[in-house]
């Protein structure tokens, strides 16, 4: 038999190559697929990640597993994703703090979420409220920017951990208006919002969920929203920008990604899913309740917010000098 050419023999070899992730795409999925959540069970993310997990299951015909992999503020499951094989097989249930934060907050995390992952779609987004004692002098932002003069300030501001979206909303809102504000950490959301209401610290932004009751009940006052526009559920409530500080934007989003390298065919199939399952009946309603909008935004318009979040909070982490480890 006569012998191919050794450029054709590289040529057809090339070929099939590129064929097999096609050949994979054309038949996806043809096993379990696994969800990975970076934190333990039943937290916000988990509970989402388990709404959307019987969807996904009956639309693709196939088992989909929630898999907690907890640790490192949520960068051994982001890790774990980023090292897995791009098959559309293994994907993260990730968020703000890991896919955004993390990398400048902690030294030791090892990926890149621009260049490791792959963006699916944005599930949802969410806001935190600035609120305040009573017995605070000021009831809006500019009041506030005013009486947090650096020269003589004495206000402080909760949060429920160093690092968390908490603390830095607060690191924010000084880096973008010059105020002075002095930090005061705690191990959890509970006791910062006890304490704030209790009067020994002066500010803390928080959920909507846990904050409003408190506000409707007068142990708290609310100052403004953390969006770039009003909260469905508090539309009575300003936002941050709109009271003075244009381009002030903390909005937790919580949404799907991949490993990088992960055929289109599959990314775009998977987008579909994912988007019709978070904005049915069985799922939304539960979300808008809670004060959660829903977003299921297309892959390309996930990847541009990612790289815009990892910016820009790697510049308020180097501002404010917040580190973990």
């Amino acid at each position: 038999m006569e012998r191919l050419p050794h450029k054709l023999n590289t040529l057809c070899a090339a070929l099939l190559v590129a064929a097999v992730p096609a050949l994979a795409a054309d038949n996806f999925p043809v096993k379990p697929l696994r969800l990975v959540v970076p934190y333990p069970a039943g937290g916000p993310a988990d509970t989402l990640a388990r709404m959307v997990a019987p969807g996904m299951s009956a639309r693709l015909g196939r088992q989909f597993v929630v898999d907690n992999r907890g640790g490192a503020g949520g960068s051994i499951g982001v890790e774990t994703v980023a090292k897995a094989s791009p098959d559309g097989y293994t994907l993260l249930f990730g968020n703000d703090g890991p896919v955004a934060v993390n990398p400048s907050l902690y030294k030791s995390v090892t990926y890149d979420p621009v260049r490791d992952l792959s963006a699916i779609t944005q599930l949802t987004s969410s806001q935190l409220i600035l609120v305040a004692h009573p017995s605070v002098p000021f009831r809006s932002i500019g009041e506030l920017i005013t009486a947090a003069r650096p020269t003589t300030s004495r206000y402080t501001f909760a949060s429920s951990g160093s690092g968390n979206a908490s603390h830095l909303a607060g690191e924010l809102l000084k880096t973008q208006t010059g105020i002075l504000l002095t930090h005061v950490p705690y191990k959890g959301a509970a006791p910062a919002l006890t304490d704030v209401m209790g009067g020994q610290v002066h500010l803390l932004f928080n959920n909507l969920l846990s904050a409003l009751p408190q506000v409707k009940a007068g142990r708290l006052v609310a100052i403004a929203t953390t969006g770039a526009k009003r909260s469905s559920a508090t539309p009575e409530i300003p936002t941050v920008g709109e009271s003075g500080v244009p381009g002030y934007d903390v909005s937790l989003w919580a949404g799907i990604l991949a490993p990088a390298g992960t055929p289109k065919v599959i990314v775009d199939a998977l987008y579909r899913s994912f988007a019709e399952i978070v904005q049915g009946p069985e799922v939304k309603p539960k979300l808008v309740a809670q004060g959660v909008e829903v977003i299921a935004s297309r892959p390309n318009e996930f990847s541009r917010h990612v790289a815009h979040e990892v910016e820009k909070w790697a510049k308020v982490v180097r501002t404010s000098g917040a580190k973990v480890d």
